[in-house]
């Protein structure tokens, strides 16, 4: 595994999985720009489907030994953990904001 490609809260996030073959963490995958044939196949094989020329970031639900495998690929420039997203409109106490 290439570390140096994930974000901080991947590698952490890569610590607390208990089985490395589920695919279980959200990913941004950014890569070259423009792939070649071998590069779309090996995403096409991690279930990323959509692959256009010039379109460089791409997300999945992969599993560690996955994106383990992914960061090892010269193309692949870095790996992101996504964040969760909440609504704006959800309504929340006062106490659970941090100033």
């Amino acid at each position: 595994m290439n570390y140096q490609k994930l974000d901080a809260a991947l590698a952490m996030a890569l610590n607390d999985v208990q089985n490395p073959q589920e695919p279980s963490l959200v990913v941004f995958i950014h890569t070259e720009p423009v792939l070649a044939p071998a590069a779309n196949a090996v995403l096409e094989n991690f279930g990323i489907s959509g692959i256009t020329s010039g379109k460089d970031v791409f997300t999945a639900t992969l599993s560690p030994n996955a994106i383990s495998q992914l960061s090892d690929q010269a193309w692949v420039k870095y790996l992101k953990l996504s964040q969760k997203l909440y609504l704006v409109n959800n309504k929340r106490s006062m106490g659970s904001f941090r100033f």
